[in-house]
């Protein structure tokens, strides 16, 4: 599948050095449709269920966007700066399972290594706690996922503790920076 950055000019939340952060839009829908139903989304994150371009829209609209609308964060389409390309997503949620804003991102396979997933959750993380005042974030991730944990620490994360995911289907490893 070949994914083409959005026609449109959707508001840029955080840029770094090689990199843009913006809201996500349904004219997204074809990229996250990939990004879903990767093997590394569908095995460390989980099937969200979208295989279709509407789905896949309707899922933008009724949780990335949607968040946004209500919280004033959520998860974001990260581009690279040079071309506008999509290349994943990195963001911050309030889930019911979790006391505390949890920070996450996906790229695609063809962008790891790179440093990417790296640069942008730092300016996510850098956004919560500097603009929105958070003084304690968690993510949670699989004990599997090796890269991530790594991440994870290398952004000042550390594990706390295994949890349960409430769906029963995955246990977790809850990782948490406070910020003095």
């Amino acid at each position: 599948m070949t994914v083409h950055p959005p026609s449109s000019a959707p508001r840029i939340v955080l840029q770094t050095e090689r990199l843009l952060i913006r809201h996500m839009t349904p004219e997204d829908a074809a990229f996250m449709l990939e990004l879903l139903n990767g093997d590394a989304w569908l095995r460390f994150i989980g099937d969200r269920g979208v295989r279709t371009l509407v789905e896949a829209r309707r899922y933008i609209l009724d949780g990335p966007v949607a968040m946004v609308d209500r919280l004033g964060f959520g998860f974001y389409i990260v581009v690279l700066k040079e071309n506008g390309f999509p290349i994943g997503v990195a963001g911050l949620a309030k889930r019911d399972f979790l006391d505390d804003v949890d920070i996450g991102y996906a790229f695609l396979p063809a962008y790891w290594g790179k440093g990417y997933a790296f640069e942008a959750a730092g300016a996510v993380l850098a956004y919560a706690v500097e603009d929105l005042g958070l003084k304690r974030i968690v993510a949670t991730v699989r004990a599997e996922n090796a890269s991530s944990i790594d991440l994870l620490n290398k952004l000042g994360l550390r594990f706390e503790r295994a949890i349960a995911h409430p769906d029963g289907t995955r246990d977790l490893q809850l990782f948490a920076i406070v910020i003095p």
